[in-house]
């Protein structure tokens, strides 16, 4: 198991762990993103078992400590499994996420109270500027919800554009989309494909710039194409049944 960090976008930074799974030939990768900033955010916390190797991730770019927001785009153990260990460790940060998840999830789980955000609720951060978007059942979950990076146009997407593969490159200006529709045809986690193309067609007029994945390579270059490519797959079947 290997943890690395790389700075995908101003201030963004993209920590990965490669960890081998049996059903998933070549391994995969769990994702957080964070932001350094007057007020530090974490984009999900990970798995518990990962926590060791994601703090000392951190702490190559700033304190523990430091940290602010721990959010997370729907409740799922590599989401949030760690959150009360780092809450313990951050003792300024609070949990942030949909208000729906608020209320039927981290409103109970977690040690501190929640920020729950609303469809399109912003925040500064000091350099950077976030904004929530709520995506239920996008890809899966009805919690669920995305951060937009107005300042770099960086969209953290969750897991949009899931990747298999662990020895993958931080960001590519590559194809990730063939990767990561090959793996849907195996697994196929969308929730619910006509409220996904709505959705995806929202995001796509953002026209990001980095799409900063959960699991896999992120990309940079045009987003919206990306996210339209990916709306027209979901029309195909997928051979799952």
């Amino acid at each position: 198991m290997t943890t690395r960090i790389d700075e995908i976008a101003d201030g963004i930074f993209r920590i990965s762990t490669a960890v081998p799974i049996s059903a998933i030939p070549g391994g995969f990768t769990f994702n957080q993103i964070l932001i350094r900033d007057e007020a530090p955010l974490l984009f999900h916390t990970g798995l518990r078992g990962l926590l060791d190797a994601t703090r000392t991730a951190i702490e190559r770019v700033l304190p523990v400590d430091s940290l602010r927001y721990l959010a997370y785009s729907h409740f799922e153990a590599d989401e949030c499994g760690a959150m009360n260990d780092f809450l313990a460790l951050a003792p300024a940060a609070v949990p942030l996420c949909s208000r729906v998840s608020a209320m039927v999830s981290m409103g109970d789980v977690a040690d501190r109270p929640p920020h729950a955000m609303g469809d399109g609720e912003e925040l500064d951060l000091g350099r950077h500027r976030i904004q929530w978007l709520d995506t239920p059942h996008v890809p899966h979950g009805w919690d669920a919800g995305l951060l937009w990076v107005s300042t770099t146009r960086t969209l953290f997407c969750g897991d949009l554009f899931t990747q298999p593969g662990a020895d993958l490159p931080p960001i590519t200006e590559g194809d990730i989309l063939g990767p990561s529709e090959a793996m849907r045809a195996g697994m196929d986690y969308y929730a619910c494909r006509n409220k996904a193309r709505a959705t995806l067609a929202r995001l796509a007029d953002l026209r990001p710039h980095t799409l900063a994945t959960m699991h896999g390579s992120s990309f940079r270059g045009d987003g919206a194409a990306l996210l339209q490519a990916l709306s027209v797959s979901l029309t195909e079947p997928t051979g799952v049944r």
